[in-house]
């Protein structure tokens, strides 16, 4: 019995040192984690329901057609990082971890293919997890945690890696890309506020040809075009643009409503469980006679209909707001949308004339939450190294 006790001690401390390790360099680094961020419910919704929202492009076109209307510059991709690691990482034997020289090779791949097609490359990689942000953070590691510890699990029970059903991103990669693209002399920035916004920020000013990722909040922005890593085919240099204007068509929204309705859904500044409530009712309004089982897949056009029917102004929102839980922050659908909104940009829902600044970018805050930065005992880790 006690043999058994500390045996299942061990592998419960390996799969938290394991966590920890991983968060511990996503804190120390100011890296987010590998789990892609982005609007609850969105990127199914745009994949099943709205396909007309995705367009396949030929990015040697494009890049044609961006180089005639910005003559005076070359075509430059902005790339979420982040979100391309599982791209590039594409190791048989991923439960070891490294395979650096494979990894390298894939990254050199990769940029050979833009530069051969005349496209530039500017890779911003996350430098900061703003404090809006890190109760969703901590609760995306507390599940990563899990999917370890099942890993662990399932190398136990088995003797052998799992399946790529499995698959979890090792400890280091992000910080190996980085340098890994510095060391090939590649344009990189670590962002020092939410990466997200930087991109957009970044491609918008500078007139970039587009941005490649993999998260929804980039269909949310008015910014440049929205590229998807997943769909790329280096080969023949061709992925699916996801089409802003094409999802206000469907939906029968304004450019400047796609940052409410992103917050109605839930995203990294307001959580699923505040706007869940809401989101049924609209659900409940939106179908004939109320038949919700299994119809969550009509969620985004449900909320989308309640948006319309509200008035588009600051009292609208105010409106809305009275909707949410008596507990929850009476401005927070107002920062929802506000934190959409780039240098210069204004919205309908917010104050009248209330205009997002331009702002310096500062130096990152210390973290002082001890929920990030929990590290393995000195007891758990003798375990592991026995």
């Amino acid at each position: 019995g006690r043999a058994r006790q500390r045996q299942s001690a061990a592998e419960a401390a390996a799969a938290a040192a394991a966590a920890a390790a991983a968060d511990f360099e996503c804190v120390s680094l100011g890296l987010l984690a590998y789990s892609v961020m982005g609007v609850k419910g969105l990127q199914q919704f745009v994949d099943h329901i709205c396909p007309a929202v995705k367009v396949w492009v030929d990015l040697k076109e494009m890049a044609e057609q961006h180089q005639r209307s910005h003559p005076e510059c070359s075509p430059v991709v902005a790339v979420d990082t982040m979100a391309c690691l599982r791209y590039w990482y594409t190791p048989e034997a991923w439960v070891h971890g490294g395979q650096w020289r494979e990894y390298l090779d894939s990254l050199k791949r990769f940029v050979n293919a833009f530069s051969t097609a005349g496209i530039g490359l500017v890779f911003f990689i996350d430098g900061v997890i703003e404090q809006k942000k890190r109760d969703e953070w901590i609760k995306r590691r507390l599940r990563c945690n899990l999917e370890i510890a099942k890993i662990f699990q399932y190398i136990k029970a088995n003797a052998c890696q799992p399946g790529t059903e499995m698959f979890f991103i090792p400890s280091g990669l992000a910080t190996f890309t980085r340098f890994a693209l510095k060391s090939m002399g590649i344009n990189t920035k670590c962002s020092l506020r939410e990466v997200d916004y930087e991109v957009a920020n970044y491609a918008r000013l500078n007139e970039c040809m587009a941005i490649l990722s993999q998260d929804t909040d980039f269909l949310i922005y008015d910014t440049v075009p929205y590229l998807s890593i997943n769909k790329l085919s280096l080969e023949n240099l061709s992925t699916v643009m996801y089409s802003r204007g094409k999802l206000c068509h469907s939906l029968n929204l304004r450019m400047a409503d796609l940052p409410l309705l992103a917050c109605l859904l839930g995203n990294d500044i307001v959580p699923e469980n505040t706007v869940d409530r809401l989101k049924y009712r609209c659900l409940d309004e939106y179908l004939p006679n109320g038949r919700t089982t299994g119809q969550r897949k009509q969620m985004v056009a449900a909320v989308a209909h309640y948006i319309c029917s509200v008035d588009h102004s600051h009292r609208g929102l105010r409106e809305v707001e009275r909707n949410l839980p008596c507990h929850s922050d009476e401005s927070l659908l107002e920062k929802g949308v506000e934190s959409y909104l780039l240098p210069g940009q204004s919205s309908p829902w917010l104050p009248r004339n209330k205009i997002s600044p331009v702002t310096q970018q500062c130096e990152m805050p210390t973290c002082l939450s001890h929920r990030i930065l929990q590290m393995p005992s000195r007891i758990q880790l003798d375990c592991i190294l026995r």
